[in-house]
């Protein structure tokens, strides 16, 4: 009887190591099969994949051009716009309006002067896109008139020189979203009409208390 289980442990020992040298086969060759043949056993194959596409930034019209050498002068004055309300604005809510367009409108400064100087076009605007004409924009006399206005008579400038200008803003958005052919530009497009549109709701509130 000892016997017979001495024979029988052996020999399933034997089969348990066949079993595990043909398992390391079959690894073997599923590993050597990695495609780099075409299933006729002649040798590795080369396919003819499609070229990789061109990045957004790389395709562009005259629409993303001009929204972006227009948008750019427009983010600028709301900075400075914003600059203005330290040490005289007075309102809690207005000096959370002027944090989110600093936070905001730099970063996309920056972004679209990356995308012109990629596209081999200048910042500054065509002849007949004078930043005078621009929608939104403020006069040097509104600019002045908001920089010797305090407190309350702060915020209330602020406020309503801030909707007309996000207005003019969300006006131009709205056209690059209508007529530009760069996805990237037309996303920050749509972040514009997005979070100007919030703001100038907000504004307004504020001047319903004012």
């Amino acid at each position: 009887m000892r016997t017979f289980l001495k024979r029988t442990h052996r020999t399933s020992r034997t089969l348990a190591l066949a079993g595990a040298v043909a398992g390391a086969a079959l690894l073997l060759a599923a590993c050597g099969d990695d495609g780099s043949t075409d299933g006729t056993g002649q040798g590795p194959t080369t396919s003819a994949s499609a070229p990789a596409s061109a990045p957004a930034s790389d395709s562009f019209n005259d629409a993303d051009v001009t929204f972006a050498q227009m948008m750019i002068p427009h983010h600028q004055q709301a900075l400075e716009m914003a600059k203005l309300a330290d040490g005289r604005a007075e309102d809690a809510d207005v000096k959370k309006i002027v944090a989110a367009v600093e936070q905001a409108q730099d970063p996309e400064i920056q972004k679209m002067k990356a995308w012109l100087k990629g596209w081999g076009k200048p910042e500054s605007a065509h002849a007949g896109h004078s930043t005078a004409s621009m929608a939104g924009m403020m006069s040097e006399q509104d600019m002045k008139d908001l920089a010797a206005a305090k407190g309350k008579d702060f915020d209330r400038t602020f406020a309503e020189l801030m909707i007309a200008h996000h207005e003019g803003a969300v006006e131009m958005a709205k056209e690059e979203q209508k007529n530009g052919g760069n996805a990237e530009a037309k996303a920050l497009a749509a972040d514009v009409v997005r979070t100007q549109s919030a703001e100038i709701a907000e504004l307004r509130k504020i001047l319903e208390r004012l």
